[in-house]
């Protein structure tokens, strides 16, 4: 736990009593503050109450008291429209944040030097993260891991000197840090998501853009028009800037020709070397993320060395294109994440060819007409699921396919087939499209699935690091 002495002896409102909220609370607790905390769910308020947490009712509270709101991330602080205790502090002038602000704060006080890394974007942003993280504690650094990806930040070691902090922060985390400021800030990418919480995408790109802004290195992928106007901005500001790509040649910055790596300074242009060895970096998107966890490391202070190592052995991230088991020649992928069209694109385009593609669950809009230029890749589709019907239709004539039903069926037939094809390495790729609620609780259960149904798989290899 990291106690947050910047707020002792001060009289704090907290609203949201979920995972990070609790942990949130009991670390203000802990450095000396006092707290109300609350939440629009009674079990989560009495979870607080038997954990110590003092609680009450906000919308009946003194807010002159108090000298900050701790929002939890999930709230809404402008849109739709701002949650009822969002109006109460605007209305008694009383300052709004969020754990990742509580993190930076402590970190001024304590560590200000100490490095941290902290990354955003619309996609990748979490295997980017894992990334660096991994790099870090394989060149043998004490790293800290937390944030969106899923341990609450305020649950890691309080700052040290000697501690590295890799932090994955969500649209709604930044817009509750206003003093954001990472030793290396990475912004990967831009495209139309939660504009429901920020109303237009323009504030959604404002919002991204300020853990760039005050980063000591900004690092962002210039690969979409948002990304780049943001650097062409900051370039105007400070020279702390790094540009990557993994679609174009740069004077300056980190590039990727297909696998390839690149550094330019100037227009001189260093290799550094390749991904295509690397199973679980397959793919242009794996690329960008690449070249982000490098160009991070390096401001650091890693040797590329170092970085090189830690790139080669890279397990990848739980459901996302988790390299699962080998049986001869055939690879199993698990990238059950991918619970629309958009995020099954880059695992499709990472296979020229010979895909034997589990595709199915709960279909979204659009289901997978999108994914039309990657038929040809398909040697087989196996469709699980609400969706099979509908993508039995959309693939008509242009793929083989089968309405295998179940996972576990589709996995068997998929395994047997690709098994007979003649191909130096078939896949049997899990990337469904899909949401999983018609059959699993969520795409990690489906992910878990997947794997138990390979590795049951007589002659299966278990491909080491695999979750």
């Amino acid at each position: 736990m990291i106690p947050i002495t910047a707020l002792k002896d001060k009289t704090i409102a907290l609203f949201g009593l979920g995972g990070s909220g609790l942990a949130t609370a009991k670390a203000i607790v802990a450095g000396g503050a006092q707290i109300i905390a609350w939440d629009d769910n009674p079990q989560s308020v009495a979870k607080a109450q038997a954990e110590g947490i003092a609680t009450g009712d906000l919308r009946l509270a003194d807010w002159g008291q108090f000298s900050a709101l701790v929002l939890s991330p999930g709230v809404p602080l402008t849109h739709p429209k701002p949650h009822w205790t969002v109006q109460l502090a605007h209305e008694a002038g009383v300052e709004i944040i969020g754990d990742v602000e509580l993190f930076v704060r402590e970190r001024k006080l304590l560590a200000p030097d100490c490095p941290f890394i902290a990354i955003t974007g619309t996609n990748g942003k979490s295997t980017t993260t894992a990334l660096i993280a991994h790099i870090l504690k394989s060149a043998g650094r004490d790293m800290q891991l937390g944030g969106n990806i899923g341990t609450a930040i305020l649950t890691l070691d309080a700052p040290a000197a000697n501690k590295f902090y890799v932090v994955e922060c969500s649209s709604y985390q930044i817009d509750l840090a206003p003093s954001l400021n990472p030793s290396a800030g990475i912004l990967l990418n831009l495209t139309p998501d939660h504009l429901d919480r920020h109303g237009t995408m323009e504030n959604y790109a404002a919002i991204k853009a300020r853990l760039v802004a005050q980063s000591d290195v900004a690092i962002i992928g210039v690969d979409d028009d948002y990304c780049v106007k943001i650097a062409d901005s900051l370039a105007a500001k400070t020279d702390k800037l790094i540009r990557i790509s993994k679609d174009k040649p740069l004077q300056n910055g980190y590039f990727a020709i297909k696998s390839e790596l690149f550094y330019a300074r100037s227009g001189d242009v260093q290799s550094l070397g390749s991904l295509q060895s690397i199973g679980s970096l397959r793919g242009s998107h794996n690329a960008q993320n690449a070249l982000a966890a490098i160009a991070a490391c390096m401001s650091v202070g890693l040797s590329f060395a170092e970085i090189e190592a830690g790139l080669q052995s890279f397990p990848g991230l739980a459901h996302r294109m988790e390299q699962v088991a080998r049986r001869g020649k055939v690879l199993f992928v698990n990238d059950s994440k991918a619970t629309n069209a958009e995020a099954t694109a880059p695992a499709l385009s990472s296979f020229v060819k010979n895909i034997y593609w589990i595709v199915g669950g709960v279909p979204k809009a659009g289901g997978i007409e999108a994914l039309r230029e990657f038929f040809p890749r398909v040697a087989k589709a196996y469709l699980i699921g609400e969706a099979a019907a509908a993508f039995a239709a959309t693939l008509g004539n242009d793929v083989v396919y089968e309405i295998s039903d179940t996972l576990e069926v589709a996995v068997n037939h998929a395994a047997q087939d690709a098994g007979a094809d003649a191909a130096h390495e078939p896949v049997v790729l899990l990337s469904p499209a899909c949401a999983s609620f018609d059959q699993f609780q969520n795409f990690e259960k489906r992910g878990d699935a997947f794997r138990d149904f390979v590795w049951a798989l007589a002659g299966t290899t278990k491909i080491e690091g695999a979750n």
